[in-house]
């Protein structure tokens, strides 16, 4: 079960499972070697976490700092905290999750990469959207709540129906994107056999969001019917509120950042550009911090990897369904 929480959120190493043996096949090793080859990469990162980690930086071209030196203090300046986490019997698993949700918020949710994106009016918008629409529907549905997890899911599940709805906004939904996306990726392995291994995996997190989303979305709509009321999506009970997008000064005018008569993609080419980064869409940094409570209060049982189908957004085109192993492994 630790190993499992690992390499899931745990992320032991920003290695990618089947980097080695995919550049080993286009460098013309035989499928077996390739295999040894893998083998080798996922013993290292066990093995020897801190030098894998520090071959994949320098592999990147990384300089700007010593990642081993820093890696090692990080790792001495937590040896009390783990070793006070085992002896109360936090469960492995959560020992190696925990700790790990800090990378994002440090690594680029805070990086230049985030001011690069949202210097772009729209897109910032979006982001400032979504994360009113899930704080008002938090507030709104504070005497409601039962259970931690309710509060969890309702804010992600609030910015899921927000992405979605501002998707429909320019006339597209969710089985629109995830059918272009997936297209796009058997062409683009096709294209760039060595890609990184993390290429497709912010894709797959968008497409998963707006897809649940678009079940709420959906739910609502028939709800509505042709009533002229609001559009209130429910996650499981709990209304959410799109005020902050119908209220939005930019994202109600995307006359403003194109040839006005022509502003129907506006939104939507945002949304792609959010579709390589929907870490704040999701969100990930409530995730983390609402997770991390969750786990201390189940401090006996992993967190992670997801106990259960994760109702992934790439099966509507690829049926996939009975080659995952979420039931058998997790």
């Amino acid at each position: 079960q630790a190993i499992l929480s690992a390499k899931s959120w745990g992320m032991n190493t920003s290695y990618g499972i089947g980097d080695s043996f995919a550049h080993a096949i286009e460098n013309g090793a035989s499928a077996a070697e390739a295999a040894a080859k893998e083998v080798e990469s996922m013993q290292m990162i066990y093995k020897e976490p801190v030098e894998a980690q520090g071959k994949l930086m320098d592999d990147a071209g990384h300089s700007s700092f010593d990642v081993r030196a820093f890696m090692e203090g990080y790792k001495k300046e937590m040896r009390s905290v783990v070793k006070a986490a085992m002896d109360d019997g936090v469960h492995y698993g959560n020992i190696v999750t925990v700790p790990a949700y800090c990378v994002g918020d440090i690594g680029h949710h805070i990086g230049q990469a985030s001011y690069n994106m949202c210097k772009d009016d729209v897109t910032l918008a979006i982001i400032q959207a979504t994360a009113k629409v899930m704080e008002a529907s938090l507030r709104d549905n504070v005497g409601k709540f039962m259970h931690p997890s309710q509060v969890l899911n309702l804010a992600t599940g609030a910015t899921a129906c927000a992405t979605e709805y501002i998707l429909e906004l320019d006339g597209f939904n969710s089985a629109m994107v995830v059918d272009l996306l997936t297209k796009r990726f058997h062409n683009y392995v096709q294209q760039y056999p060595t890609r990184g291994a993390a290429a497709e995996l912010h894709n797959c997190d968008f497409m998963d969001m707006i897809h649940r989303g678009s079940t709420y979305i959906s739910a609502a709509r028939k709800a509505r019917s042709s009533a002229k009321i609001d559009l209130v999506p429910k996650v499981n009970g709990f209304a959410v509120d799109l005020g902050a997008i119908t209220h939005n000064e930019v994202l109600m005018n995307p006359q403003r950042y194109t040839y006005p008569a022509c502003g129907i993609t506006v939104r939507f080419s945002s949304l792609m550009r959010l579709a390589d980064y929907p870490c704040l869409l999701t969100p990930e940094p409530v995730t983390a911090t609402m997770m991390t409570n969750i786990i201390a209060l189940n401090k006996e049982v992993p967190g992670s990897p997801v106990r259960g189908c994760k109702n992934c957004a790439s099966c509507m085109i690829d049926a996939k369904h009975e080659y995952c192993q979420w039931k058998e492994s997790v």
